[in-house]
């Protein structure tokens, strides 16, 4: 298991957990958290091992948002320098929506600011009852520019412009109402809720969730016209049922079985 400074990873069984680490900052992103991520994600997510990946974070919050020093240090940058530092930070956000495995995202405490883009970018994202959210750029005079893709495609048009335009906190609540949140929980519940998903999760051939992940993305992207979308999505089909997963899942299912990719 690799060291980190800023982050901390765990595996237990195939569910490979990544924890924001700087609890005294609320997690808040820098640089070197940033970067870390970034290699934790790359290291995880083509590994055989690992068929779930867990975002969260320790302490009292899961991120509030960019450290206000390191935006600070950066601010002072040229273009060239701070365009490039910003690259990094979308970069990061489109290998975790890009992740050929499901990720999923636990938050609690404050979600603040390119937090909402880890979350946003996630697969599926559980919410403490208690979790306070906010698109809070525009009131540090930015915009909420990287996170953007991914807030919108999960919530819409009409409610990026109501929440990140005002800046304003709003609750796990609202959250999912907004459907930046799938679940919410509480103590209580999170153990329930968290096995609830991972148990679909590794009961589904690895090689088709990964493939129905790019599927989602380019069916949703497509500029494809009907018939040659019907096409598409009709290779992609034959060329799954002739797959050696296809073929299992279809042998297993007659045969009242459980498929090998299933680990008793």
């Amino acid at each position: 298991m690799e060291i980190f400074q800023t982050i901390r990873t765990e595996q237990q069984q195939a569910v490979f957990t990544i924890w924001l680490n700087r609890p005294d900052k609320h997690n808040a992103l820098n640089q070197l958290m940033i970067s870390e991520l970034t290699q934790a994600f790359e290291s995880c997510a083509n590994a055989e091992t690992v068929r779930v990946i867990v975002l969260r974070g320790t302490g009292k919050s899961f991120c509030a948002g960019a450290d206000l020093q390191y935006m600070h240090d950066i601010s002072a940058f040229g273009p060239e320098e701070n365009a490039a530092d910003a690259m990094k930070l979308a970069s990061l956000f489109e290998k975790i929506y890009q992740c050929p495995k499901p990720v999923i995202a636990i938050l609690h405490g404050a979600v603040y600011g390119g937090a909402n883009g880890l979350s946003a970018a996630a697969d599926i994202v559980l919410a403490h009852e208690d979790t306070v959210f906010a698109f809070s750029e525009v009131k540090l005079g930015i915009t909420p520019a990287t996170i953007s893709p991914y807030v919108i495609r999960r919530c819409g048009q009409a409610a990026a412009r109501e929440l990140m335009l005002t800046g304003r906190k709003f609750t796990a609540q609202e959250a999912y109402r907004f459907l930046l949140v799938n679940l919410i929980f509480t103590e209580e519940t999170l153990d329930a809720q968290l096995q609830f998903y991972s148990g679909h999760l590794h009961s589904a051939a690895p090689g088709a969730v990964s493939l129905c992940k790019q599927l989602i993305h380019d069916v949703s992207t497509s500029a494809l016209r009907p018939e040659e979308m019907m096409k598409d999505t009709a290779s992609r089909i034959a060329f799954q049922r002739a797959s050696a997963e296809g073929q299992e899942g279809i042998k297993a299912f007659f045969e009242k079985r459980k498929p090998n990719w299933i680990n008793e």
